[in-house]
């Protein structure tokens, strides 16, 4: 299998600010394999959360190169690199050429039926109290938003003016470990009072140990503390939900059993995606299929997709075409 690997670059329609910052454009790493018959991609977010960087991604796909020419599979991959962006570009390059070699689409090599249309969430970024309220009266129309806190002291009066702007709209927030114990109990009974259904990552991952002694009014989710299966151990207790991100897990491959060990263990699923072309959401699609909350306009956000990139109508998302994506 050859491969080739690269880094492009995807201008936002706007500013996308959570609690770490601001960005206005998506930095991706594409990833091809080629069998000299078939072609595959697979695309990933480096994560600098964790310490992720473009250069560092593409050196770490590049030095599997010897392996995939002997024969690395799919399967052998997961034991070769662990969890995040390198393995997540890779493993989905693999479920896409897989497919076009078997014939079948990549649903059907998962053992999944065939993916419905899924209703996404809509991210409101971190702003102002006004702006934020701007922003959600444009988007009221929609069913189910996304709204980022985690910007101090005025986000009680953020999510109360995000909710008189959208009466209707179902409302999932994102503190993006912004939030801390002294406010925590402040902040979930703001959103509370504004019909809030779900609160991500609301501590930091490490110091969230709080959340297993405090009475939680509205269900919390793990997006920063949860990885991949190994991670689901340390969030008992501390969590109802989390949220399944190929980036994190390290690919389809791995997200898919950590969302199945999820439900098995009781946690509800949620499946986000990172700031990214239809490349990197489309595999994505296929757990989401499980989830509660789908969290997938990563798309929805770029001044311009992929020209064969995913069918929005709204808010509701239609399953990757094989030109695409599996």
């Amino acid at each position: 299998m050859e491969l080739s690997v690269r880094i492009e670059r995807w201008p936002l329609a706007g500013a996308f600010t959570i609690s770490r910052g601001s960005k206005t454009e998506a930095v991706v790493t594409v990833v091809e394999l080629d069998d000299g018959t078939h072609r595959g991609r697979g695309e990933s977010v480096p994560y600098a959360r964790y310490g992720e960087t473009p250069d560092g991604i593409v050196a770490a796909i590049k030095a599997v190169q010897p392996a995939l020419r002997d024969g690395l599979d799919r399967a052998a991959l997961q034991r070769v690199l662990g969890p995040g962006a390198a393995r997540n570009a890779l493993d989905c390059a693999y479920w896409d050429v897989n497919a076009k070699q078997t014939g079948h689409r990549a649903y059907e090599l998962a053992g999944i039926g065939k993916p419905n249309p899924l209703i996404t969430a809509y991210t409101i970024s971190l702003a102002p109290v006004a702006a934020m309220a701007a922003a959600a009266e444009q988007a009221a129309w929609r069913p189910l938003l996304k709204v980022k806190l985690g910007g101090g002291d005025d986000d009680g009066k953020r999510i109360a003016a995000v909710r008189r702007a959208a009466p209707r709209s179902e409302l999932i927030v994102d503190a993006n470990e912004g939030w801390d114990a002294d406010d925590l109990q402040r902040n979930l009974s703001a959103c509370a009072d504004a019909g809030v259904t779900l609160v991500e990552q609301p501590l930091h991952e490490g110091r969230d140990d709080v959340l297993a002694k405090i009475e939680r009014p509205i269900p919390i989710c793990a997006d920063e503390s949860v990885h991949d299966r190994a991670s689901l151990e340390a969030l008992a207790g501390k969590y109802d939900a989390l949220n399944v991100k190929l980036d994190k897990a390290g690919g389809l491959t791995e997200a898919l059993e950590l969302a199945a060990e999820a439900e098995r263990r009781g946690f509800v699923v949620m499946v986000g995606s990172m700031v990214a072309t239809s490349l990197a959401v489309a595999p994505a699609v296929l757990v989401a299929q499980r989830a509660r909350w789908v969290d997938l306009d990563g798309p929805l956000l770029l001044a311009r997709d992929r020209t064969d990139g995913l069918r929005y109508e709204g808010s509701r998302l239609y399953p990757p075409e094989p030109a695409l994506w599996g």
